[in-house]
């Protein structure tokens, strides 16, 4: 339950003091991915709207990293309207759009990572408690000894049952 209120609270309960920095490494590796997507998610959409729009002002299409090599007299229809392509207009519009669907999907799975993450740090603090006093000591026996069934209509025969003593 500790470990439900507050990561790594359950880690600490069970005196898995070196577990900490593991559960808050995971979560800030995490929260990292989620804003870096955020802001790339931000850019591309940005840029996609003021690419599509008819005002000259919105350009911010034309700080995308990945254009640096295309002059925008190839592929600008507002800015340039007499030297465009439009095949090149284009592709450049595509490329815009799966910019914004690449980091808007990374972004929801970090999202999903923080729960994933979240669920296996309580899990992994439970398995911890419930095996806490756990008895792994060399006397452990097993012995095979037959089974008596009572004459309740079953068939008889002959069955094996499997003595564990601790």
């Amino acid at each position: 339950m500790y470990a439900a209120a507050l990561p790594g609270l359950g880690q600490i309960y069970n005196r898995a003091y070196w577990k900490v920095p593991i559960v808050y490494s995971g979560f800030a590796a995490l929260v990292y991915s989620v804003s870096f997507n955020t802001s790339n998610y931000n850019m591309f959409i940005s840029a996609y709207q003021d690419f599509i729009d008819l005002i000259p002002e919105t350009d911010s299409y034309l700080d995308i990293k990945g254009f640096a090599n295309l002059d925008p007299l190839q592929y600008d229809p507002v800015l340039h309207p007499t030297t465009y392509n439009p095949s090149t207009a284009g592709w450049v519009k595509t490329q815009l759009l799966n910019g914004v669907d690449y980091y808007r999907k990374y972004r929801d799975l970090s999202y999903i990572g923080i729960v994933a993450w979240y669920l296996v740090t309580i899990i992994d603090a439970n398995v911890d408690a419930s095996l806490f006093d756990y008895d792994i000591s060399d006397d452990l026996n097993a012995t095979v000894a037959p089974l008596i069934l009572s004459a309740t209509g079953l068939s008889p025969g002959v069955t094996i049952k499997l003595v564990k003593t601790f």
